[in-house]
């Protein structure tokens, strides 16, 4: 989340990234800009904050760029980075907040099109290992060394969709193959990062499919990342329809763990929805809820991105699921939110009126309160992506996701659009 809010990319010692390198590169980035500036919160955040709390947030969600300090990635720290994020700490706790295809550009897919090097049948497996490792150790040096002196809430972060059982992809009646494949694009999505913290290991689709190239916990990783968590951090934007991949499309075009899982996953549906005799068993087979709590709207709007399209009952199933799959562990919604198009054409008291973001965020927030109230969903805590306009990864300044207009030709300045004041009226009245 640095890249795309700092900037100062350049500034008192940071050194580079696989980002920088990548938006760096011509033709990776939609709009050929990079975050060299992003929106400048590396020097604004003063100003940032005080406009979360006149729309009264009680909560700021933010990440330590590790290359500010480490510069080398590796060695001595590089004092000015720690200097900054403790200003940024000390200006949050004064105004009451306590402390709470991308880069580097490596695949193997399509023949290898897109990219000189990498395997995309290994290195996923492999990184993802690492990060769970290295995420097991970090949490038990600080239980051990730290928890007494500073408390803080330990967590993992996964998941930007949320799988369903609905369309075949070539417009047949469900099958049971479909299902099952269903749960394999969830296994091999959100269970590969969470089973690890929960369990003790991958999901058992992911071993058997992905095999010798899936690594392995010996039994003291295994014991150092179950448990490793505090809460589960949900970053929830959209849900895409599931099916068999019995005709091995996506394998045929992909060799990574998309094709691994043997689903094919859209935003969209195609098809004839699954028969009901098909959705009541499903509760039966894997311990999911029942059809009752993600009450199916064939007709979806889209956002921005061509992978959100605006589903608001996924979140209120996805709660559910976490419930019963992992026992109904604290969770806190880490990102959630949906996009504009930057249309240059628009003026800026235009791009201010926002209905569609007011009305994303009201109906997805009714079905997180359903998922608590009604479902009995351990929910901690909800924040919205995004407080600003930002630099949006490889769609560059294309994609607006903020509460706040940011204007990239006019010295960065921040605009409240109407979701701002949605907001303030909607935590004033909680």
């Amino acid at each position: 989340m640095n890249s795309i809010y700092e900037g100062a990319v350049k500034e008192d010692g940071r050194g580079p990234t696989v980002w920088d390198t990548f938006s760096h590169t011509s033709g990776k980035i939609i709009d050929n800009t990079n975050a060299d500036v992003a929106v400048d919160q590396y020097h604004l955040y003063r100003e940032d904050i005080d406009r979360m709390k006149d729309m009264g947030m009680d909560a700021y969600r933010f990440s330590v760029a590790w290359s500010r300090i480490f510069p080398n990635g590796t060695g001595e720290i590089n004092q000015a980075g720690v200097d900054h994020y403790n200003n940024l700490i000390n200006a949050l706790l004064a105004k009451g907040y306590d402390v709470g295809l991308q880069a580097p550009g490596r695949c193997s897919i399509l023949n290898r099109l897109f990219c000189r090097a990498g395997n995309s049948a290994t290195e996923p497996y492999i990184v993802a290992h690492n990060v769970l490792l290295a995420h097991g150790n970090a949490a038990d040096i600080y239980r051990k060394k730290y928890q007494a002196r500073v408390s803080v809430l330990v967590h993992s972060c996964a998941a930007r969709t949320r799988f369903i059982m609905l369309i075949n992809i070539v417009g047949q009646l469900r099958s049971l193959g479909d299902i099952v494949a269903t749960q394999r694009a969830q296994d091999f999505q959100l269970g590969w990062f969470l089973d690890p913290v929960m369990f003790g290991d991958y999901p058992s689709s992911m071993r058997s499919r992905v095999g010798g190239r899936l690594p392995r916990f010996s039994k003291s990783e295994a014991a150092l990342v179950k448990g490793s968590v505090d809460f589960v951090g949900i970053n929830h934007y959209t849900t895409f329809y599931a099916s068999n991949d019995t005709l091995n499309i996506i394998g045929g075009l992909l060799n990574d763990s998309l094709a691994d899982s043997g689903a094919i996953t859209l935003p969209f549906a195609i098809g004839k929805p699954t028969p009901d005799k098909l959705m009541n068993v499903l509760p039966l087979l894997f311990n999911v809820p029942a059809c009752r709590l993600c009450k199916i709207n064939y007709v979806t709007l889209q956002a921005n991105s061509i992978w959100l399209y605006i589903v608001p009952h996924g979140m209120r199933s996805l709660m559910n699921y976490i419930k019963l799959k992992y026992e109904n562990p604290p969770v806190i919604i880490t990102e959630n939110g949906m996009d504009d198009p930057n249309n240059l054409l628009i003026p800026i008291k235009d791009a201010l009126k926002d209905q569609k973001r007011i009305k994303y965020h009201n109906d997805y927030l009714t079905n997180l309160l359903a998922a608590i109230k009604e479902d009995g969903c351990n929910v901690k805590g909800y924040f919205v992506w995004s407080l600003l306009d930002n630099w949006e990864w490889a769609a560059g300044y294309t994609s607006r996701f903020g509460l706040y207009f940011v204007d990239y030709n006019d010295k960065l300045k921040r605009y409240p659009k109407d979701s701002v004041q949605w907001f303030k009226k909607f935590l004033a009245s909680s």
